[in-house]
């Protein structure tokens, strides 16, 4: 029997709940891949989950209903004008389907819809799965490397890919 496909949408306040669980999943599955905590993220308010939700640009992959990805966009302050993928995750048993090129896609088109023409990242120099997969779709390192903000003892490197 044939699997059903993926539905990539983008996330608002009433999927607040599926964010949650989402982004604690892939906080407790890679800690090491994201500036926040799993320690901090479960003490949000709904309120706050809610509108993380609903302003953040969050974009999930579904299928049958379940969220089995996320990844979001937005704007970096030390990089004024640039436009950046944050977040990513995909659930291990929908990791090598396809719905974590999806993803990245929905943040590529809502970058071209911002105007951007390049999407740029911050990837762990540590988690060389994630990185290869930037790879993959297209994105390159660009020279610059900074210490994780939460972590000083990690190092992210910062990598782009053109929309045009």
């Amino acid at each position: 029997m044939d699997e059903s496909p993926f539905l990539v949408r983008r996330a608002n306040a009433k999927d607040a709940q599926k964010l949650r669980a989402i982004r604690l999943e892939s906080l407790a599955d890679t800690p090491e891949a994201y500036g926040s905590t799993y320690e901090d993220s479960v003490k949000w308010s709904r309120l706050k989950w809610r509108i993380a939700a609903a302003k953040w640009n969050y974009f999930f992959g579904e299928r049958d209903g379940e969220v089995v990805g996320m990844a979001s966009g937005g704007f970096n302050d030390s990089h004024p004008g640039t436009h950046w993928l944050f977040g990513m995750y995909v659930t291990p048993s929908a990791r090598g389907t396809g719905v974590a090129g999806q993803l990245v896609e929905a943040v590529s088109e809502w970058a071209r819809g911002e105007g951007a023409k390049s999407l740029y990242l911050h990837v762990t120099e540590s988690v060389t799965r994630a990185r290869a997969f930037y790879e993959k779709m297209g994105f390159r390192l660009n020279g610059e490397s900074i210490k994780m903000d939460r972590d000083r003892s990690m190092t992210l490197v910062t990598m782009v890919r053109n929309l045009d």
